[in-house]
């Protein structure tokens, strides 16, 4: 006789069971797109629709941050000039209230009678014009 020679046996592993769990979806998902062509073209413009909307959305949102920054800018500055008028017209008031006793001071007297003159039938010489 001969003698048979047992096969020697040794282990395989599975690639897709050893790889993580998004690995083997991502995979999966790319099997089922190659298979199916017209979803992929769905699937790729969903992707990139979905994307456009978010950039859109954070541009959006970056735009109305930055307006809101300088509208509380531009209001702050407007408080700050009415402040100042009211400073001002304060001033004005006290200086007003303060007018005629400077008059009595420098000897000025209140005028007696004021004077008034009608131009509305004014019309000009002929004589003074050269």
């Amino acid at each position: 006789g001969r003698v048979q020679k047992r096969p020697q046996l040794h282990v395989v592993e599975n690639r897709r069971a050893s790889s993580p769990k998004v690995g083997r979806r991502m995979e999966r998902l790319l099997d089922w797109t190659r298979t199916r062509r017209s979803p992929v073209v769905h699937i790729v413009v969903a992707v990139l629709f979905l994307g456009a909307c978010l950039l859109g959305a954070l541009l959006l949102r970056t735009q109305m941050s930055s307006n809101s920054f300088e509208a509380a800018a531009i209001e702050q500055h407007i408080t700050m000039l009415q402040q100042d008028v009211e400073e001002d017209q304060t001033k004005l008031s006290q200086l007003e209230a303060t007018l005629p006793e400077r008059a009595q001071k420098m000897k000025m007297v209140p005028a007696q009678g004021s004077l008034s003159i009608d131009l509305n039938g004014y019309t000009p010489s002929q004589e003074g014009t050269h």
